[in-house]
């Protein structure tokens, strides 16, 4: 049971927002914390109403604040600002910022992008490997768990980190404050909070000190840092009737081995103010050319780790090797594209497909050198109907929404005989999966990955194939 404290009230700031703030948003309440949930929030019952409560562990008494909390919702969502009885799992939080009690305390939220940072990382692949389970379980249609997945989450990255969970990130975005401070946005939240350290990204990007820059007209800055070592770029996205001027002494005040480039978050559009507008990343024996905002994965050793299961499991089925006819779908700069090339050989062939314009000439550069690869930009579902062959395998790596139930079915009438099946959110792999089954496909292998340490991310790989 649940318990209110006896005079929920609303905190100062919430107060001065008045009538501003929607139903019982502000308010604190005391909640006994239930399971996990997908999302980063565990499950709590507050008056009967299921409350999504982020920062906690399950098992904890703790007191929150309703940070949405709209009278006539189906639910709440509310974020812990006192531990009344912890777990014995709860750690202190590596970063002040994104540490939700501390960050009430000084009157607003926490960034987003660490919300298991107070869990030890045993306890984080446990909790990930109950959404992985509950997923199948509710959307993919299982009886019970698949005997092809051990039901465990693999830390991968820990001789480099020494199982700390950090300096991992060779990517990250932030926003800018209205002082024209690097900063980075709440969960779900358009406000913005200052930082001075980013502990998940590397020790590049750390290095650069973004946040000593004076930003101002500057709305979103993006970084990358290839783990290779090679050039690092960063990205400012301008604001509305921000100077060339401006920009450029921005750029002058960055280290000089960093490539600057201006871009447009809506086009994609790059402007080189500096060195490169590109960088150059390394996996699997191979060089990448990744544009701009191209795709890339941002855990150093995620590209790595993502091919050896890929390749592992296609080769232990036998549909790769030398001849074989693959296909490597929302490919981008050609990752999977490139191995997939060696795999087959000159007597094979792979079809690499990218919706995205910029990163299919990326593809297109990285892969000229591989003549059994054709590489084509577009839709995934319209190429594979104009392109009808008879596929030993398709490597499926789509967006976080996943792929869909019409990209589904044209999946199965182009009629392969396996699909590696990539995908960063157990949700619309589980929906996906629960279509392929429905289609009289089964989940021959899989596997799970905490490429994302001290965020509720997780990312899977999956082999489907034809029921016999």
């Amino acid at each position: 049971m649940t318990a209110r404290t006896s005079a929920a009230t609303k905190s100062s700031d919430t107060a001065v927002a008045g009538e501003d703030q929607a139903g019982h948003t502000g308010e604190e309440a005391v909640l006994d914390v239930g399971p996990v949930a997908h999302g980063g929030h565990c499950v709590a019952r507050h008056e009967g109403r299921v409350v999504f409560v982020r920062h906690a562990i399950p098992g904890e008494k703790v007191r929150v604040r309703l940070t949405d909390a709209a009278d006539g919702a189906k639910f709440w969502r509310a974020d812990v600002i006192e531990v009344l009885e912890s777990s014995p799992d709860r750690v202190e939080h590596f970063w002040r910022a994104a540490d939700s009690p501390r960050a009430w305390s000084h009157g607003h939220p926490p960034v987003g992008g660490a919300e298991f940072g107070h869990i030890t990382l045993a306890r984080q692949r446990d909790l990930k490997a109950e959404v992985v389970a509950e997923q199948l379980t509710r959307l993919a249609g299982l009886d019970q768990l698949p005997s092809a997945w051990t039901g465990s989450v693999e830390a991968v990255g820990e001789k480099d980190d020494a199982g700390s969970g950090l300096g991992w990130r060779t990517r990250a975005s932030f926003s800018v404050t209205a002082g024209g401070k690097l900063g980075m946005h709440a969960h779900r939240s358009n406000h913005i909070v200052a930082v001075r350290e980013m502990p998940l990204a590397s020790e590049v990007i750390n290095a650069l000190r973004l946040w000593d820059l004076d930003l101002q007209g500057i709305e979103r800055v993006e970084v990358a840092a290839p783990a290779n070592g090679s050039r690092p770029l960063v990205l400012l996205a301008p604001a509305p009737g921000t100077k060339d001027k401006r920009l450029r002494a921005i750029a002058a005040e960055l280290p000089e081995d960093t490539s600057v480039a201006a871009f447009d978050p809506l086009t994609g559009a790059v402007t080189q103010l500096r060195g490169r507008t590109w960088v150059q990343e390394s996996a699997a024996g191979h060089e990448y050319r990744v544009s701009g905002e191209g795709f890339w994965q941002i855990h150093r050793d995620a590209p790595g780790t993502l091919v050896a299961a890929v390749t592992e499991f296609l080769r232990q089925g036998d549909f790769l090797g030398p001849g074989a006819v693959v296909a490597d779908l929302y490919a981008g700069a050609g990752l999977f594209t490139a191995v997939l090339a060696d795999a087959v050989g000159e007597t094979g062939a792979v079809l690499s497909v990218e919706g995205a314009p910029g990163t299919s000439r990326d593809a297109r550069k990285n892969l000229h050198s591989a003549p059994q690869v054709e590489v084509v930009q577009g839709r995934v579902e319209r190429v594979l109907r104009q392109k009808p062959r008879n596929f030993d395998a398709l490597v499926l790596d789509p967006p976080r929404a996943g792929a869909g139930k019409a990209v589904v079915g044209q999946l199965i009438a182009s009629r392969p005989r396996a699909i590696a099946y990539v995908s960063c959110d157990p949700a619309s792999f589980a929906r996906d999966l629960g279509y392929f089954r429905r289609s009289g496909w089964e989940l021959a292998g899989l596997r799970t990955f905490d490429l994302y340490p001290h965020t509720h991310h997780v990312e899977t790989v999956a082999l489907l194939a034809p029921a016999p």
